[in-house]
């Protein structure tokens, strides 16, 4: 499929020198799309589209995927094959590579969600081996220096699972997880309260402070790397912190 989606994509694009090395599907990307030799505004302003994606396609997941899943799991899980298709399907044109690419990598975090959420939500122990099922294919893709932006993105968002997961380790929140999974949603807010309380004890905020940083840290570091797969990286490493924040908001409110 990959070689198909590629051999299109050259089909399509007369104006590149016939001589440019095609086995260097790192070289065809830069030579199609968000070039660094378009002026330097073009460029920052393509840059931070890919960065404010990049944080859309992290909190789509938490506002449309877990209703959908919750409650048709299957069409979840199916919808997976729909963005695979229509990543392909927008990396066979010229204009709309980058944004197919971000979105192969958005495949995986949507096919983890679907299955992990769907069923398999009770358990925590399970969120971190389903959530990293596309980390093989992503390696893949970097070491063959392809998908760059999808797969920098699907890491990027892969990261910061993992640290929430291990806050949720450290402050002993893994416990309130299980059972909110399994009442309504009367009985959640009085669990997500129980919960509030361990946040807020000197030990998880201060966890809390150096996970935090942690993210920023590493999500600003990424944008200074001035290439579109680091900015699709930082933008999910950033976003982290923002779906935490709004999480953390709704404890408060409930």
């Amino acid at each position: 499929m990959i070689n198909n989606t590629l051999s299109s994509y050259t089909a399509s694009t007369p104006s590149i020198d016939t001589e440019l090395d095609l086995a260097d599907t790192g070289q065809l990307e830069s030579a199609l799309s968000f070039s660094r030799s378009l002026p330097l505004s073009i460029f920052a302003q393509q840059s931070w589209l890919v960065f404010a994606a990049a944080v859309f396609l992290v909190t789509v997941p938490v506002f449309v995927e877990a209703p959908i899943v919750r409650s048709l799991p299957t069409l979840s899980l199916a919808l997976t094959a729909f963005w695979v298709w229509l990543s392909f399907t927008l990396m066979s044109r010229t204009a709309t590579y980058v944004w197919g690419d971000l979105l192969l990598g958005f495949s995986w975090s949507w096919l983890a969600g679907a299955i992990y959420w769907g069923w398999l939500r009770w358990e925590p122990v399970w969120h971190l081996p389903v959530e990293s099922i596309g980390l093989p294919f992503a390696c893949l893709c970097l070491a063959k220096n392809w998908g760059k932006v999808g797969s920098w993105f699907y890491l990027g968002s892969l990261l910061g699972t993992v640290l929430t997961d291990v806050y949720f380790y450290i402050v002993d929140l893994m416990p309130y997880w299980r059972q909110i999974m399994r009442v309504d949603a009367d009985g959640a807010a009085q669990i997500l309260q129980n919960a509030l309380m361990q946040v807020q004890t000197p030990w998880g905020q201060s966890w809390a402070i150096i996970l935090a940083l942690v993210l920023l840290t590493v999500g600003i570091l990424a944008l200074g790397g001035k290439q579109r797969h680091w900015y699709a990286f930082g933008g999910a490493v950033l976003s982290t912190i923002l779906v935490d924040s709004l999480f953390l908001l709704a404890a408060i409110a409930a």
